[in-house]
């Protein structure tokens, strides 16, 4: 193993060069009088936010969404010919037709010579579609050769086609994300209180409704000696998912709050939080999610001078 007084120049040297790539955290003209520890933070951060990045613009990430489409009872034909019930913004005049029976079931007829895909396999004749509420997720429409896909939700008791392109308008015109600097001091401590029977947490969406959220516990931080606390929802294998809004929202911040993810508590309930990676909903890059809202528990006075800033369109 090479001594950190050969390690932290190899380190600093990537680190620059990774700053200098899109979204690049650092002003390296002090890398002189940073600790091997401070350059270990600061590539940890570095990494994580170019995942971040390659996440939200993966050919089906959040940025790729198009349209979302509340589905009715009945047949509707899909495409995007202003003479469709369901008017696609993208991919073929006439898709085909998507027949929404009464007992929730989902019936699909590609119109005819159009090649369309579910869940890679073409389909000939008909093909009944699969929600995001039943077991196996839901069914992946595929057209345009695969970089269309159109899926399935059920949100508020409501059927809606949710769709996404390789081309949409909000990946291939993406603007950057922008952060406040990464501060050792933003991973803060905190401890997890569980809830003593399991619970759920009615938490409003930006589509107007609700949703009955499992809400294991609380977790309690401390910032310039004041406490504060956070439900938390379940956020899968163990974790925490934190819905929350601060002093910060309209004035740097995502307007609607920001999300978070904390890693399992220990055995005595102790769980890090590190805000330098509280990021945006998806709806603040795309009109067509359905993004969960801070609950008022989870409304901080602190403002959180860490994480990602607003998202900020081409020419705004």
């Amino acid at each position: 193993m090479r001594p950190a007084a050969l390690l932290a120049p190899v380190m600093i040297a990537a680190l620059a060069l990774a700053a200098c790539q899109p979204g690049g955290l650092f002003d390296f003209t002090q890398e002189e009088t940073m600790t091997p520890e401070q350059i270990a933070f600061k590539q940890r951060e570095q990494q994580w936010r170019e995942q971040r990045r390659a996440d939200l613009l993966a050919e089906e990430g959040w940025a790729s969404l198009v349209g979302l489409h509340w589905i009715t009872p009945g047949p509707s034909f899909m495409g995007s010919d202003t003479d469709n019930g369901l008017q696609l913004s993208v991919g073929p005049e006439h898709l085909g037709m998507l027949d929404l029976r009464p007992d929730g079931r989902l019936r699909f007829v590609p119109e005819r010579g159009v090649r369309v895909a579910v869940d890679g396999a073409p389909v000939r004749g008909e093909a009944w579609l699969r929600t995001d509420a039943e077991e196996g997720g839901p069914s992946r429409l595929e057209f345009d050769g695969g970089r269309g896909v159109a899926t399935v939700i059920i949100r508020n008791g409501r059927h809606a086609l949710r769709v996404r392109h390789h081309d949409a308008p909000a990946r291939t015109g993406f603007a950057g994300l922008a952060y406040w600097p990464a501060e050792a001091d933003w991973v803060v401590p905190a401890r997890f209180e569980p809830h003593p029977e399991p619970r759920t947490l009615e938490v409003a969406n930006i589509i107007g409704g609700f949703d009955a959220t499992p809400n294991p516990g609380v977790v309690v931080f401390e910032r310039d000696g004041q406490e504060y606390r956070l439900e938390a929802l379940d956020g899968g294998d163990g974790k925490l998912f934190l819905v929350f809004a601060d002093a910060t929202n309209g004035h740097g911040s995502y307007g609607a709050g920001r999300f978070l993810y904390a890693p399992p508590p220990d055995a005595e309930g102790r769980v890090e939080l590190n805000f330098n990676r509280a990021y945006n909903p998806p709806c603040a890059f795309t009109p067509y999610a359905t993004c969960p809202l801070p609950p008022d528990e989870n409304r901080l006075t602190l403002p959180v001078t860490a994480g990602e800033k607003a998202y900020q369109p081409r020419g705004s």
